[in-house]
């Protein structure tokens, strides 16, 4: 596969760049607006608001692909604290304790932080194209 696959890395860096970051930004309108099966909108000022700000906004960056090194670094310490925080004291295995979604964020955000946004995004645009 990686031979067929591997010529389209860029592009598929994109494209999960862009899926992971729509779906982060949906993860957090629940929590700045309501709605989505949530209890209501979270108090700015709480944990839970600036989780949301976190995952509205970084979200909406890395989608655009603005910022992403720090963006992404940034959602990716948000996901390990939710992981730490609300899910392992629910049991150790993800699958269990409900986790897998911050776990896999987490990790798809530090690659980001690490590798960048890639092409079709702002940040390649700032840079000419590259």
């Amino acid at each position: 596969m990686e031979r067929i696959l591997g010529p389209q890395r860029a592009t598929l860096h994109a494209v999960l760049r862009i899926v992971a970051g729509f779906l982060f930004f949906q993860h957090g309108l629940p929590k700045l607006f309501g709605g989505f099966g949530s209890q209501g909108p979270a108090e700015l000022s709480s944990q839970m608001g600036l989780a949301g700000i976190i995952e509205v906004f970084g979200g909406a960056a890395i989608l655009l692909g603005l910022c992403v090194g720090l963006v992404a670094f940034i959602a990716s310490g948000e996901m390990a604290v939710a992981y730490f925080q609300a899910h392992l004291p629910r049991g150790l295995w993800p699958v269990a304790n409900g986790g897998e979604l911050a776990a896999i964020f987490c990790f798809v955000f530090l690659y980001f932080a690490a590798t960048g946004a890639g092409k079709w995004s702002l940040d390649a645009l700032r840079k000419g194209g590259r």
